[in-house]
Parts: structure tokens; C-alpha cells; sequence
């Protein structure tokens, strides 16, 4: 299903977001877990590439074409959307990236009837505030199963 859709596209101040699985750089978005991200920092390169397969996935890409940025949406198609694995290259920073990200994906025609988004963050909520998203009111109602750290994506 998910190689049904056409590409999506968006471009600002010479960046392209695009959802084109070819352009993807698998290798950097793995260094970056391994090597700078906190939540997948264990993670194989089998993990990510069942992980991208089965996730709508969105690239920045640079005026020179290079990665800038990286996410991907856990998602239905339908109704429900978890936003994930976010991350801005550092050469790339400050840019407001991660929240044109943010906001512009849920612009995705195949998204349009999705009527929960999620994400969790430790420390960007400010950058996801400016995207529309909001603090879950009440935490308690949500719940989860937690995993032994086996490498996995949390």
C-alpha cells in the first residue's frame, strides 16, 4: 500500500521535504540513531530498514541535495498517526525544519483523514508546540508495555 502513493512534496528557502523512499539515506539516518540520538541508539540496520518499510517516511534534503533532516509516521492511513525518530542534522539546525516537518506532513493527501497525531518527546516540545501540537492533558489515560532494552526503537 504503501508504494501506492506518488511522492509528496513540499519546498521552502531552497529545502525539499519529500516522502520519495528513493532518497533516502538510509546510512545516515542509522549513524545518526547510533551515534546522537537517545531513543534509538542500539538500533540494527535490519531494525531500520523493516522499520522505514513499514512507515510513511519523510526526508529534508538540502539545496545541495544531502539529507538535512529525517522523520517517519507509524500510521493507518486513516485515523491515527504517530510522528517519530525526528531528528535535524546539525549542519542544518535552526532552521525551523523539524517543525516544518511536523506541520507539513500532515498535509500528505493520504493523511487528511487522520484525526489523531502523536509524538513524544524529552526535549522539543517547544519545536512541536510551533507545529500545532499539544501536551497531553492527562497522561494517565494512556498506557504502555514496556520492553527490555533489546535495541529497539522506544
Amino acid at each position: 500500500m504503501l508504494e501506492d502513493f506518488a511522492p509528496f512534496e513540499q519546498e521552502k528557502d531552497g529545502y525539499v521535504l519529500s516522502t520519495d523512499r528513493l532518497r533516502l539515506d538510509t546510512a545516515a539516518i542509522h549513524a545518526f540513531f547510533r551515534d546522537e540520538s537517545y531513543w534509538a541508539a542500539n538500533i540494527t540496520l535490519e531494525q531500520l530498514d523493516r522499520a522505514l518499510a513499514r512507515s510513511l517516511v519523510i526526508g529534508i534534503y538540502a539545496p545541495d541535495g544531502r539529507m538535512a533532516a529525517f522523520a517517519r509516521v507509524v500510521t493507518d492511513y486513516a485515523v491515527f498517526a504517530y510522528l517519530r525518530d525526528v531528528f535535524t542534522l546539525p549542519a542544518h539546525r535552526g532552521k525551523g525544519l523539524a517543525t516544518w516537518l511536523a506541520t507539513t506532513i500532515r498535509q500528505h493527501p493520504q493523511m487528511q483523514t487522520v484525526s489523531t497525531w502523536m509524538l513524544a518527546t524529552r526535549d522539543a516540545h517547544t519545536v512541536y508546540e510551533r507545529a500545532g501540537y499539544k501536551r497531553v492533558p492527562h497522561p494517565e489515560y494512556y498506557m504502555s508495555v514496556p520492553k527490555p532494552d533489546r535495541g529497539t526503537i522506544t
